[in-house]
């Protein structure tokens, strides 16, 4: 099995790429969505958490009163929102990332995001796609883009799914980021690897990061 990752500035389009995937008849077992929920934009579209507390709440929940990745909340699933489409994004749930924050996440990454199966030193996003074989100078500038208010679509398949699931994550209508690019652009700012120590984005600089990108 081989891994297929790509980066999403819209959540939206990255929704619209798991629903492509599921179309084709990918397994929603081989499937993963992980989206920055910073400034809880998920948590107001309407969406519940099946949990009996509110989306909002677990969000923020997540967040210690430093701004900072409440440790006790971080690397746990701690709410299921009710997606609006069928399959996969049925089942997103809330959890807390360290240097990256909330964020919305469904599929098989979750599990190696919250260090189950690898061990807790092999979890946080950036030790979950390195151990999901991406290479890791790709595994930074992904994580990167999560932090910064990106949405991460990865599928698992194999040699003779590469063509299928390479085309719908690439895109015709929706395009995904092209992460040398975005990488580069990284770089103008100093940025050198992902760090799961540094702060989170606020929900402030996060729009002003979207902002740029229009």
């Amino acid at each position: 099995m081989r891994t297929f990752t790509h980066l999403y500035d819209d959540y939206a389009e990255a929704e619209q790429t798991v629903q492509a995937l599921e179309a084709a008849g990918v397994p929603h077992s081989d499937i993963s969505i992980v989206g920055n929920n910073v400034d809880d934009r998920h948590a107001s579209t309407g969406r519940t958490a099946t949990t009996g507390t509110t989306a909002g709440t677990v969000a923020h929940d997540a967040i210690a009163h430093d701004g900072e990745p409440n440790r006790a909340a971080t690397g746990a699933t701690t709410g299921t929102l009710v997606g609006t489409g069928v399959g996969l994004l049925t089942g997103l749930g809330l959890l807390a990332i360290p240097g990256v924050g909330p964020v919305v996440a469904a599929g098989w990454l979750v599990a190696t995001v919250t260090g189950a199966g690898i061990g807790a030193a092999g979890g946080g996003l950036l030790g979950s796609l390195v151990h999901a074989g991406v290479p890791e100078e790709h595994a930074h500038a992904y994580a990167e883009g999560v932090r910064r208010g990106g949405t991460l679509v990865s599928v698992r398949g194999d040699d003779s799914q590469a063509v299928t699931i390479e085309e719908i994550l690439a895109g015709r209508q929706v395009r995904a980021v092209d992460l040398d690019t975005r990488r580069a652009d990284f770089r103008t700012g100093g940025w050198d690897r992902f760090d799961e120590t540094s702060p989170h984005y606020t929900a402030e600089q996060l729009d002003a990061e979207r902002r740029r990108r229009v």
